[in-house]
C-alpha cells in the first residue's frame, strides 16, 4: 500500500513552484465560490483528483495525512 510520508507534505512530482501555483489557484477559486460554496467546491475538487489517481488506498492515506495538525 502507497502512503505519503509524515515527513513530506509535497507530492512527489510536485516541485515547489508548481505546488505554489496550485495553491494560488486553489485559493483563488475558494474566493471565487463564495463561503456557501466553499465545502461542495472541496468535495467535487476532492472527487475529481480522487478519479484521477485512481488507487483508493493512496487517497485514503492523503486524508490521514491532510487531518493531521490541523
Amino acid at each position: 500500500m502507497s502512503q505519503v510520508p509524515s515527513s513530506s507534505p509535497m507530492p512527489a512530482g510536485l516541485s515547489v513552484p508548481a505546488l505554489e501555483q496550485v495553491y494560488d489557484a486553489l485559493a483563488t477559486a475558494i474566493d471565487d465560490v463564495g463561503e456557501a460554496h466553499t465545502t461542495l467546491f472541496l468535495v467535487k475538487l476532492a472527487l475529481l483528483n480522487a478519479q484521477a489517481l485512481g488507487d483508493p488506498q493512496l487517497i485514503e492515506a492523503h486524508i490521514q495525512a491532510a487531518m493531521r495538525d490541523l
